[in-house]
């Protein structure tokens, strides 16, 4: 009997990998708009935008769109020792190369996680390395550019995340009426 994963249950996982990341300050879910820049949430930040759900002949896809973002350090301190021995910098003046570097490092680390799900198995299964939920194909990382009250970067992508459904009929909740006529 396949072990049907939720909604609740994608999105806790993929919220959990956020949390747990050490280069992550928050996590949040739903719309972009919801991302609450006014009360200067902790960055980086990951935000989870649900798309859509998919199916397969024996398989859900959960399709999100992943924001990983920080804001950018206007400072004039923000430099690095090794930026500071590249003259050729075009502006050196904020830290948004450093950014983009960062987060695209966070996006590459949470499709691993999902793509080689074997940090995702749980106790009870008889492999360690069976995946729960996973991911495929390859994957397009958009970098983005905001201004709100402070300059905010990083990348979006999207995530199709994979697990089984083997759409029993035997447990819904629909009386012999509900059959048709």
């Amino acid at each position: 009997m396949v072990n049907n994963k939720t909604y609740n249950n994608v999105v806790n996982t993929l919220l959990r990998l956020g949390e747990y990341h050490d280069q992550i300050s928050t996590t949040s879910v739903g719309d972009i708009y919801d991302i609450n820049l006014e009360k200067m949430e902790k960055f980086p930040l990951m935000h989870i935008n649900p798309t859509s759900v998919t199916t397969g002949d024996s398989q859900l896809t959960y399709n999100f769109q992943v924001f990983i973002m920080d804001m950018v350090s206007e400072k004039s301190d923000w430099q690095t020792e090794q930026h500071e021995q590249l003259t050729k910098l075009v502006n050196t003046k904020n830290n948004e190369q450093e950014v983009f570097n960062q987060t695209l490092h966070i996006c590459t680390d949470i499709i691993s996680m999902i793509r080689h799900s074997a940090a995702q198995s749980m106790k009870g299964v008889s492999d360690i390395n069976e995946p729960i939920y996973f991911t495929q194909d390859q994957f397009t990382i958009e970098p983005f550019q905001e201004r709100f009250d402070n300059l905010c970067c990083g990348y979006v992508f999207n995530l199709g995340v994979l697990v089984q459904n083997d759409f029993q009929t035997c447990d819904i909740p629909v009386t012999n009426k509900g059959a048709g006529y």
